[in-house]
């Protein structure tokens, strides 16, 4: 399959084989654009492919640059025919909207990508849009982070060093925990600190259940709410909630209705994360425009029967048709069950082998992992969470048979 073949084609940036399958059983023709490392299998099994380095061009060039760095992507990808692209992980966000805002001859397209990209500017859009959102800054070095934390434990009249209030140090436009760094002390500013965290969000710390959200989009309306409760953050997640949280399902629907209307979106699936205030209050912690991590995708097919990456591209895709919609997305209300996933990280620096106990192995909502001893068997630094060696997925009727498991195994070394 070469360039000349100019049959429309959706651009798919990024690489995941579940959006390829999930395309071909769509018959969404479609292109993919990935790492120079994914060239050969592409090849080998003929798939349209166009290599673009992210890592590279994102260390090259500044955010706000990379709408004319993508014309020579946007060329490209027009000799298959693409018209539209969809961003699938957090690095290909603003790459996406820079091709689509060329594909439409609109730079807004490639604007609007920056608010899921950029933390300060997506909070300032969400605090505009009337969400309640924690306080926050841009900070440019440590002196800033401690004007902000002193200001910040001011505004709290917290005076006692061994109760001081945090605040929260993140990367503008990093997925998940990297470069996230929790502040408890003017000693932790000195220690956490290097100029590689800056420039930074600053943020207030903000208390209650952490819950993502999987929102499925059309016309500027909800299809499709699923709600995933962070058991234990970053490592373990279930899908739905427990019952104490899917009762407050109304007002969650509400929160990101209205985050959709302040972040005008029209299409498409967004990843919001919320803290669940024990007086009822809901503020917004950020939103992604991309695929979820923590196997979200897997849970949801889990519990309410079907593929979230399907629905995913039909969403995304404007030249979806509302009969190809019509009755995809079932009854959010009445899920099959719950299911969870378990990150695995090693604790060890080189793995010698898997460690499974029987009790997991025995446990009534356990379902099934997929670990194994890797060829390579030393252990990488993590950045944040860094990237998991394997999952433990968990299902049954009842949510504490698997949300139970989901925080006694957090700490068990499943690698030694």
């Amino acid at each position: 399959m070469g360039a000349q073949d100019t049959q429309k084609r959706i651009a798919l940036i990024g690489w995941s084989l579940p959006i390829m399958e999930a395309a071909d059983r769509l018959n969404r023709p479609f292109v993919v654009v990935g790492m120079p490392n994914c060239q050969d299998y592409a090849k080998k099994y003929d798939l349209p492919f166009v290599s673009w380095d992210f890592e590279k061009m994102n260390k090259q060039t500044e955010m706000e640059d990379r709408l004319k760095h993508a014309e020579e992507l946007y060329y490209r990808l027009k000799d298959y025919g693409a018209e539209h692209a969809i961003p699938l992980f957090e690095e290909t966000v603003e790459w996406a909207g820079a091709l689509n805002a060329l594909f439409k001859e609109n730079p807004r397209h490639f604007y609007h990508s920056l608010l899921f990209r950029h933390k300060a500017r997506m909070k300032r859009r969400a605090l505009i849009g009337g969400l309640k959102v924690g306080v926050f800054e841009e900070g440019k070095n440590k002196n800033d982070v401690k004007r902000f934390f002193k200001s910040i434990n001011d505004a709290c009249l917290k005076i006692d060093n061994k109760d001081y209030e945090p605040v929260h140090i993140k990367a503008f436009d990093r997925a998940g925990a990297a470069g996230h760094r929790l502040i408890r002390s003017e000693e932790d500013i000195e220690k956490k600190l290097t100029d590689h965290n800056f420039p930074c969000l600053m943020e207030s710390h903000l208390d209650g259940t952490e819950v993502s959200c999987e929102v499925f989009i059309r016309n500027g309306k909800i299809l499709f709410l699923n709600i995933t409760e962070y058991v234990v953050f970053g490592y373990s997640m279930m899908a739905p909630p427990s019952p104490e949280i899917e009762k407050k399902r109304p007002q969650i629907r509400e929160a990101c209705q209205q985050l959709i209307d302040a972040f005008d979106i029209d299409c498409g699936v967004i990843h919001p994360e919320f803290f669940l205030a024990e007086d009822g209050r809901i503020n917004f912690g950020e939103v992604a425009f991309r695929v979820p991590g923590g196997h979200i995708y897997e849970l949801i097919q889990r519990t309410y029967g079907f593929n979230a990456f399907e629905g995913h591209l039909l969403c995304c895709d404007p030249n979806t048709t509302d009969e190809e919609l019509h009755d995809f997305f079932p009854d959010e209300t009445k899920p099959k069950g719950h299911a969870g996933s378990l990150l695995v990280y090693p604790r060890v620096k080189y793995i010698q082998g898997l460690n499974i106990p029987e009790t997991l192995e025995n446990h009534p909502g356990y379902d099934r992992h997929n670990m194994f001893t890797p060829v390579e068997r030393k252990v990488p630094d993590r950045e944040g969470y860094g990237n998991h060696h394997g999952t433990v997925f968990f299902y049954h009727e009842d949510s504490e048979h698997v949300r139970q498991p989901l925080q006694d195994f957090v700490e068990h070394d499943f690698y030694i």
